[in-house]
């Protein structure tokens, strides 16, 4: 098979008319979700509210919610879009329909870098959380990957989920370890953990884009070269790809998008594992429209998410982190039991 023939068979998988169709909806929703997250809240606000919060107007009680939500809300949409992307290229640079930052231990291993650079170093700028985080995330996906290809048949799907589910649980419980002792940071460690938009500020985001758009870049860039990895290791390196060089420039591209994420909001869940088979049902596996599509997907999840977690629980607010949680655990066990985990 030549690289044409397999690149015009992800293509054939769906009528370029129906992706379109999927597209122009997806943009809608994502339209309606934006609105949706700075219109709704714990405090009701009229179209007067709105339109002068958006122009930069605190003069009441109501613009000054509005004005704070819009920060909240682009911080919602970059992180579930980062998410839902991370998530897509680390499916498919795993080739595990389990693959998750939460699952893999990505999340975890980046917080445990966050939380001993606060308690043992004393770190507190946003610039410093998110390099932790990177470190802390690329050490995890690491030490996962190392673990999941020993022993016979290399990195399977079931050994890959399994290393992942021990190192997040080790990543956390020692994550607890060294925030007991800490009574002045465990509160907001604790808090930050749970994972959430809340408080955001556009000062906040700053420092994420740049690396954000790094990672976008190389995830994007590697949607071709994941095509080829789909028919298998030796497939893709018959037809010309540098299989070690394509999968690490990926998972670079998912730990960068993880790290800067779980360093601004904390470890959000499930986000990664819901949107890549929800992406693969709409527009089929050709990762060219499969990687833009979890983005915008995933900006679409957690802007609802947050939304909903406003509604549930007034006049209080569930953090975005319980309401992904509470979305993805069913999802998570339905793949489990359709994919008959035995046998992955």
């Amino acid at each position: 098979m030549s690289v044409a023939s397999a690149e015009g068979a992800a293509r054939a998988a769906l009528p370029g008319r129906a992706r379109l169709g999927w597209l122009v909806a997806a943009l809608g929703l994502f339209l309606a979700a934006s609105a949706l997250s700075v219109a709704v809240g714990t405090r009701p606000v009229g179209w007067g509210d709105i339109l002068a919060g958006i122009g930069g107007r605190a003069d009441t009680i109501g613009a000054a919610a509005v004005a704070a939500r819009l920060p909240r809300t682009c911080l919602a949409a970059l992180a579930g879009a980062a998410l839902g992307l991370a998530g897509a290229v680390m499916q498919g640079v795993t080739r595990n329909p389990l693959a998750d930052p939460g699952i893999l231990g990505v999340n975890a291993g980046a917080a445990l870098a966050v939380v001993i650079g606060i308690a043992w170093f004393g770190i507190a700028t946003l610039s410093a959380y998110i390099w932790l985080a990177i470190l802390g995330a690329g050490l995890a996906a690491g030490f996962v990957y190392a673990i999941g290809t020993l022993g016979q048949g290399g990195a399977t799907p079931l050994k890959l989920a399994l290393a992942g589910a021990a190192t997040s649980i080790a990543a956390s419980s020692l994550t607890l370890a060294v925030t007991l002792p800490r009574a002045d940071i465990a509160g907001g460690v604790r808090s930050w953990q749970v994972g959430g938009v809340g408080g955001a500020t556009f000062e906040a985001l700053l420092p994420m884009l740049p690396v954000l758009a790094a990672g976008l870049t190389l995830s994007l860039l590697s949607a071709r070269g994941l095509n080829l990895l789909a028919l298998g290791d030796d497939t893709a390196a018959g037809l010309g790809l540098r299989v070690a060089r394509t999968r690490a420039l990926a998972a670079l591209g998912a730990v960068l998008l993880c790290g800067a994420t779980t360093a601004i909001c904390g470890p959000i869940g499930f986000v990664g594992l819901v949107v890549p088979h929800v992406c693969r049902l709409l527009v089929g596996v050709d990762h060219r429209w499969q990687l833009p599509f979890a983005a915008l997907s995933g900006a679409i999840l957690l802007l609802s998410a947050d939304v909903a977690g406003r509604v549930l629980a007034r006049p209080s607010e569930l953090d975005v982190g319980i309401v992904t949680a509470f979305l993805g655990a069913p999802f998570f066990i339905w793949v489990v039991r359709r994919r008959r985990l035995r046998a992955l």
